[in-house]
């Protein structure tokens, strides 16, 4: 499958989990994808292994928290390809603190990443696909886009807010071509998954337990989901969310 040949894919925090499965199935379909990270040697190691796998890929490190690596971002990808025709919003960051106890800080560094800079790399990479009237947009998502838990209120949060986003600029920009879609996973095999779980806040029998389809996700189910999302497949797709969670938000039990 070459389905998208010629076209140029950006995936935010694609050094590991579900950004680099993502961006290695889009180059795998014909993509030529910009790797980012706050690492430039991270994204250049990513960078380098998928060129070694004939596959087409340039590393572009930028710390997205703030609106310059933005601007570093969206200009090292068209430097490098001359133009923007997919975005994937991936970055983020995780936040688990007692509401009571978070402080205003931690509140906004997790606001500014998971939410302002989807919204700031979608304006950017949006300018340029409006241009040509064609594009897609997804922003990863999670459960936590329709739930809450104690202690993830700054998480929750910004997730509610990405598919407020996910659905308006779908509305907004869809007749001139641009689709947005949310993709939201559920408990994924990654390793910040990996991490929590050694420090002991939940275990793999735990997210089985509470799953229909009783175990994690994997990077590359999340992955061919955004692939098919953002090829002409799913042209009719548009401002809304697909869950790729096993179940776990239609399961109302205990």
């Amino acid at each position: 499958m070459r389905e998208l040949a010629g076209s140029v894919a950006i995936v935010t925090g694609s050094s590991d989990g579900i950004g680099l499965a993502t961006a290695r199935r889009l180059a795998e379909l014909g993509a030529a994808v910009v790797i980012n990270s706050r690492s430039q040697e991270r994204a250049d190691a990513v960078a380098r292994s998928l060129c070694d796998d004939g596959l087409r890929a340039v590393a572009v490190g930028a710390d997205l928290g703030s609106p310059a690596g933005v601007d570093e971002l969206i200009a090292g990808a068209v430097a490098a390809y001359g133009t923007v025709d997919v975005l994937v919003n991936n970055a983020g960051r995780p936040s688990v603190a007692p509401a009571e106890d978070l402080r205003v800080e931690d509140w906004r560094a997790v606001l500014d990443l998971n939410l302002t800079a989807p919204f700031l790399c979608a304006q950017a990479a949006g300018r340029i696909m409006l241009a040509k009237g064609k594009g897609v947009i997804v922003n990863v998502g999670s459960v936590f886009s329709r739930l809450g838990m104690p202690g993830r209120v700054a998480y929750s949060v910004s997730k509610h807010g990405l598919d407020g986003l996910t659905a308006t600029l779908g509305a907004e920009w869809g007749p001139r071509g641009v689709r947005v879609v949310s993709v939201n996973a559920g408990y994924t095999a990654t390793a910040f998954v990996q991490h929590a779980m050694s420090m002991g806040r939940f275990s793999e029998e735990d997210v089985a337990r509470r799953t229909p389809l009783g175990r994690l996700a994997s990077p590359a189910e999340v992955a061919n989901v955004i692939a098919f999302v953002v090829s002409d497949e799913a042209s009719y797709v548009n401002a809304t969310q697909l869950y790729v969670d096993g179940g776990w938000t239609g399961y109302g039990g205990w």
